[in-house]
């Protein structure tokens, strides 16, 4: 059975900062075919729909829909801060490889 993803506390605490909860909105993890290894993910905030699975922690969601959930089993929802920027970033033990950009993957 697939585990469903994990969330770190810092994409959590990263989702209070922006107010994500407060508007009502959730961080949607989308995996959709394309990108430079044949998949990619569409990361945004979103409202939560009927067949997503909603992980929750302290009033702050991260929903997947019930397409892209078979993607990111056992992934690793986190949030990085580097010199190239600070965004949400998916750690894929399902990718067989990925590009540069860490928004596309194979499998």
């Amino acid at each position: 059975m697939n585990l469903p993803p994990k969330v770190t506390d810092r994409a959590y605490e990263r989702l209070a900062e922006i107010g994500a909860g407060a508007q009502g909105k959730a961080l949607r993890v989308a995996v959709e075919g394309g990108g430079c290894s044949g998949f990619q993910y569409d990361i945004k905030l979103d409202e939560a729909a009927e067949d997503d699975l909603v992980l929750e922690r302290a009033g702050e969601r991260v929903v997947v829909d019930s397409v892209s959930l078979p993607f990111l089993a056992d992934a690793v929802i986190d949030f990085s801060e580097e010199l190239i920027g600070a965004r949400f970033t998916i750690e894929n033990p399902n990718a067989t490889s990925s590009c540069g950009c860490g928004t596309s993957f194979s499998m």
